[in-house]
C-alpha cells in the first residue's frame, strides 16, 4: 500500500453525538492523525482528504467561513479561561477512566460516565457535542503536523438521504434530522424546543460524495503549505426552514401513516414550538410528568390496568428530553456555511469538462418539497425504520 497509494481518503469516524469521550478522542482525533501518518510514507501520495463536519465551528452564529481550525482555540468566548489543550484532554480522559476503574464501576457506569465527560468537555469548551469536538481536535491536529503533505479538508453538513444514486432515498442509518421525522411519524413528539424559522442546513449524501470525487481530481498534486476547506451544505445557495419540514412531515404521514404495533394508524397533527429550555420543562411537567405521577401511585393498586399507559408515557419522555438535550444547538440553528470554495469547485469542474451532470453536488437544483415529500421521508421509512 505504501509504494502504491497516490490519494488517501479519511472518512472514518463515530458520528454518534453523546458517544463515550474515550471512543470519540481515540477515533475521531487521534485516527485522523494516525491516517495523516500513514499518508506521509506513501511513496506516490498526491493528496490527503480528510472528510470532517461543519458542526466544527462550534456554537457561534453568523457566516461560518472556510478556514481552517486553529491548534487551542475555543469558542466558548469565556476571558481568561486556558486555551483548549490536546494533551490535557487526552490526560483528563484517561484520569478519569483509571478513576472509574479504581470504583469497581460496571461497564455500563463507564459507559454512562464517559459520555457525560465528552459532553461537558465539549461543552466547556463551546461546542455542541462530542462528535464535533472531538472533530475540531482531529482537523486542528492534522492542520498543525501535515507537514508538505497536501491536505484537503471536506465539511458537510447535516447529511441526508441520497438525491439520485445509488437510487433516490438510500440512507443507512438515521442521522441528526431523521430522529425527529421519525418520532413525529410514531406519534412520539408533540412537541419542540426551537426556532421553527431556523435555517436547517442539509445536504443529500450523494452530493458530498460526488464533491469528494471532484475535489480529489481538483487537488491531486497541487502542493500548497495551506489546507484546503470546502464547506458543503445549502444554507447559504438554497436554504430550508425547520417549520418547513415539519409541514412536509406532516403531509406524508397524513397520506402515508406509521402504523403501530396495535395495528392501527398513527395520526400526527401540528408540532408545539417552544422558544426556550424552561418553557419545554413547563410543558413537560404539565402534560406528561403530573399524570405520570398519577399513574404510578394508581399502578400499585391497579397495575393490570395501567401498566401499557405507564410505560408508554415514560418512553415518550425519555424520548423527547434526549432529542431536546442533544439537538438543542440545531433546533435554534443561527448560523449560515459560507460555500465559495466549494463553489469555485464547481465552477471549476464545468470549465475543466467533468460532466456536473454525474458529479453533480450543487444544492440549487433541489426542489425541498419534492425531496422530503418523495425521496428523503419514504426513503427513511423504507430503508431504516421499515
Amino acid at each position: 500500500m505504501r509504494r502504491e497509494v497516490d490519494i488517501v481518503v479519511n472518512l472514518a469516524a463515530t458520528t454518534n453525538f453523546d458517544e463515550r469521550y474515550d471512543v470519540a478522542f481515540n477515533l475521531n482525533t487521534m485516527g485522523a492523525k494516525n491516517v495523516l501518518d500513514f499518508s506521509k510514507v506513501c511513496a506516490k501520495l498526491k493528496m490527503l482528504l480528510h472528510v470532517s463536519t461543519a458542526s466544527v465551528s462550534g456554537e457561534k452564529g453568523g457566516l461560518v467561513l472556510e478556514k481552517p481550525c486553529c491548534m487551542g482555540e475555543a469558542f466558548n468566548g469565556t476571558p481568561g479561561l486556558e486555551s483548549l489543550d490536546l494533551d490535557m484532554e487526552k490526560k483528563t480522559m484517561e484520569e478519569r477512566f483509571i478513576e472509574l476503574q479504581a470504583e469497581e464501576a460496571t461497564e455500563q457506569e463507564i459507559t454512562l460516565a464517559m459520555k457525560d465527560l465528552g459532553i461537558q468537555r465539549a461543552r466547556k469548551y463551546g461546542w455542541p457535542n462530542t462528535y464535533a469536538f472531538t472533530k475540531a481536535m482531529g482537523e486542528m491536529l492534522l492542520a498543525q503536523i501535515k507537514g508538505n503533505i497536501p491536505l484537503v479538508i471536506l465539511r458537510p453538513t447535516i447529511i441526508s438521504s441520497t438525491y439520485k444514486e445509488p437510487f433516490p432515498g438510500w440512507v443507512e442509518g438515521m442521522r441528526t434530522l431523521d430522529s425527529f421525522v421519525v418520532g413525529y411519524g410514531k406519534g412520539r413528539l408533540t412537541c419542540l424546543t426551537g426556532d421553527p424559522q431556523s435555517i436547517l442546513d442539509v445536504i443529500p449524501a450523494d452530493m458530498v460524495v460526488n464533491s469528494m470525487l471532484v475535489a480529489m481530481a481538483a487537488n491531486a498534486n497541487q502542493a500548497s503549505d495551506d489546507v484546503v476547506i470546502y464547506q458543503v451544505g445549502s444554507s447559504v445557495s438554497n436554504p430550508i426552514r425547520l417549520n418547513s419540514i415539519q409541514d412536509y412531515s406532516q403531509i406524508y404521514f397524513k397520506k402515508h401513516p406509521w402504523i403501530g404495533r396495535d395495528g392501527k394508524a398513527v395520526k400526527v397533527g401540528n408540532i408545539t414550538w417552544l422558544s426556550s429550555m424552561a418553557s419545554f420543562h413547563r410543558y413537560m411537567a404539565i402534560r406528561y410528568l403530573l399524570p405520570l405521577k398519577v399513574l404510578r401511585l394508581a399502578n400499585t393498586t391497579f397495575c393490570h390496568l395501567f401498566e401499557g399507559k405507564y410505560s408508554y408515557l415514560r418512553k415518550k419522555i425519555k424520548f423527547v428530553m434526549r432529542m431536546v438535550e442533544l439537538y438543542e444547538p440545531y433546533l435554534f440553528f443561527n448560523r449560515m456555511y459560507d460555500d465559495i470554495n466549494t463553489e469555485n469547485l464547481r465552477v471549476s469542474a464545468r470549465e475543466g469538462g467533468i460532466k456536473t451532470d454525474a458529479f453533480y453536488f450543487d444544492p440549487k437544483i433541489i426542489n425541498w418539497e419534492d425531496y422530503f415529500m418523495n425521496v428523503h421521508i419514504p426513503g427513511l421509512v423504507n430503508y431504516v425504520i421499515k
